[in-house]
């Protein structure tokens, strides 16, 4: 039995000025779980927006009250960022990634997604003819928002049937055109959470050295592959990244998951040594200024944005960078949590007729953690997310991450002790009404 009427999901549509739910964006189902919870007092399950579901991290809290108390809100923080952020990011990642990044490379963003819009016009500005970027898609839709706004193109693959030594061929029949300037992919996925694997990240950058394209690697799930324990500084398995493979690489790592500190806004922005001092005259032509590549990002594109990161914010996160690397926060066991919603939520869905539809990496099967993937029988992902509506459960077709699988994205971080009996209720309910 449904919960919500086709009537009322349907006048809520209307009174919401959403066109179309099949292709409804991950906020106009927000607005509409709100909306129909607002009418009538039930409660939704929201599996739509990725917001962290867990406390913010205290250490964090305190750094930027000791910041303010100091008097850091009255001065323009530095648009390359303060020297402390700078050196422990430098630190992190040589900690959890092996990797050496000099702090000068290191910039702070205002979150991930000034980060990404930033590095995009930079990398399809660098050299003329080089102006597309190549999506490894499934991913996160608001960055083709992005580069509509700069009015830069884009390719795109879905890599659910081009996993392992696979990828090489359909990466090289694009890259050999000469146009892409720039690849993008997030590891973990989102909204897929499978993960590039060794060899496909090999793969990818060589063929990004020798095809002159920049990897753009958006780490915002960092070492929450939680197969693996990725949460010992200095120690192997190390979590897994591009940047062993090629020096064409700007890594973006974000607060707001490892470190719930998403209200601050607040990520970085690591770039290759190398590629940050690489000279481009087409920049210089542009901005009027040296043309290398890290200090046109920082000055002359970057601080256009925000005109820097909020002073107070840069050193919360530092600490809690620091303090990480010394091995005094263990960020991966704080965020194992969402590996424990998601194996609840997945057996609740699975029996009930549900499939996963993103299930396998290239060799192993794929791990829980902040998203999963979901289809039924075979309903379109927008037929199943408006179903799922009527069932008082919100999600996003996989349709709108650039997947061309059918289903939809579960999150996992609101997800409460409370609702487990409710989803489940709903679910059987769900499946009565569409038999298989």
């Amino acid at each position: 039995m449904k919960i919500f009427s086709e009537s009322l999901v349907a006048s809520a549509a209307q009174d919401l000025h959403i066109a179309n739910l099949a292709t409804a964006t991950i906020g106009e189902v927000l607005l509409i779980a709100q909306h129909l919870e607002r009418e009538t007092g039930i409660p939704f399950i929201r599996m739509d927006q990725g917001s962290p579901g867990l406390p913010v991290n205290q250490y964090g809290v305190e750094a930027e009250k000791a910041a303010l108390d100091r008097g850091v809100g009255s001065q323009y923080p530095a648009a390359a960022g303060v020297p402390e952020l700078k050196e422990a990011a430098s630190q992190f990642v040589k900690a959890f990634l092996d990797i050496d990044i000099s702090p000068r490379s290191c910039v702070p963003t205002t979150g991930s997604v000034a980060g990404s819009y930033g590095s995009f016009i930079a990398c399809t500005q660098r050299i003329p003819g080089k102006n597309k970027v190549l999506f490894i898609d499934p991913g996160f839709p608001i960055q083709k928002s992005q580069l509509r706004i700069i009015g830069a193109e884009w390719e795109e693959f879905d890599i659910y049937h081009h996993r392992g030594a696979a990828l090489h061929d359909k990466l090289e029949a694009i890259l050999s055109r000469g146009d892409i300037a720039a690849i993008i992919y997030s590891n973990p996925n989102n909204p897929a959470w499978i993960c590039l694997e060794e060899e496909e990240l090999a793969i990818i950058g060589r063929l990004a050295t020798q095809y002159d394209v920049i990897v753009m690697e958006d780490l915002a799930y960092f070492c929450m592959d939680f197969r693996r324990d990725l949460g010992h500084p200095f120690c192997p398995p190390f979590a897994p990244t591009v940047a062993r493979y090629t020096d064409n690489y700007i890594l973006m790592l974000s607060s707001s998951k490892i470190f719930s500190y998403a209200g601050q806004r607040m990520a970085l922005t690591c770039i290759s040594d190398k590629l940050f001092e690489r000279h481009y005259p087409a920049l210089a032509e542009r901005y009027h200024d040296a043309g290398v590549f890290g200090q046109t990002l920082v000055a002359s594109i970057l601080y256009m944005i925000t005109s820097g990161c909020t002073a107070s914010t840069q050193y919360a996160y530092a600490e809690m960078l620091r303090l990480s690397t010394e091995g005094r926060i263990n960020f991966v066991e704080d965020t194992r949590e969402y590996a424990h919603r998601a194996e609840r939520m997945k057996h609740i869905f699975t029996d009930n007729g549900f499939h996963i539809v993103y299930d396998y990496d290239a060799t192993q099967p794929v791990g829980d953690g902040f998203f999963f993937t979901i289809g039924y029988g075979d309903m379109t992902g927008g037929q199943l997310l408006t179903e799922l509506l009527y069932y008082g459960v919100s999600s996003i077709s996989l349709s709108t991450t650039g997947s061309e699988q059918q289903g939809v994205r579960a999150c996992t971080s609101r997800m409460r002790e409370e609702l487990y009996p409710v989803l489940e209720e709903r679910m059987k309910a769900f499946h009565e009404d569409h038999p298989l």
